[in-house]
């Protein structure tokens, strides 16, 4: 069997989001919780996902959104750990004001995922250039999914339920 951990953006996702309907469709799948909301402090994200991570040895999926993705890109550059794959979903440039504060945003990694990933992008993501999310995907050595006019994926563009995130994460759970 292989788990499934769901990884938010900078806010936990709100009751609509396609992160929680992901989550009610399979009492299994957990979200990944981090301390501060609104504010991404990198050294709390890394620890909470590695703490997730390292609760089961069990071949796992991460589902990550927003500034998910760097939560993930950062971590996996330690190593792929019991991850089979990771399903990447509108990850931002990220700037003021998601900083801690305390310390500066880190760049989104740029080498290799040790793991196949699947990197989800919107031509419309107010966050990220559709351009520079097909770069990364490149550099990551994931697969890009255009995803069309969808904005950042948030429930505010009206996702919701999204069967496609389904089907992407049986792709990456497959042996």
């Amino acid at each position: 069997m292989t788990r499934v951990l769901l990884v938010p953006g900078r806010n936990e996702p709100l009751p609509g989001h396609w992160q929680e309907w992901l989550r009610g469709r399979d009492p299994q799948r957990r979200r990944v919780r981090h301390a501060r909301r609104g504010r991404y402090v990198t050294v709390d994200r890394l620890a909470a996902l590695a703490a997730a991570i390292d609760e089961s040895a069990e071949p796992t999926v991460l589902v990550a959104h927003s500034a998910g993705c760097l939560t993930v890109a950062l971590w996996a550059r330690g190593g792929p750990g019991p991850v089979r794959g990771a399903l990447l979903v509108a990850p931002p440039d990220l700037a003021e004001p998601w900083t801690d504060g305390e310390s500066s945003m880190p760049a989104l990694p740029a080498g290799r995922l040790p793991f196949p990933a699947i990197l989800a992008a919107s031509r419309t993501d107010p966050v990220m250039a559709y351009e520079r999310a097909a770069h990364h995907a490149e550099r990551w050595g994931a697969e890009l999914v255009d995803l069309g006019d969808v904005g950042h994926m948030t429930t505010a563009d009206g996702y919701g339920p999204w069967p496609l995130a389904e089907e992407l994460i049986a792709r990456l759970a497959a042996p």
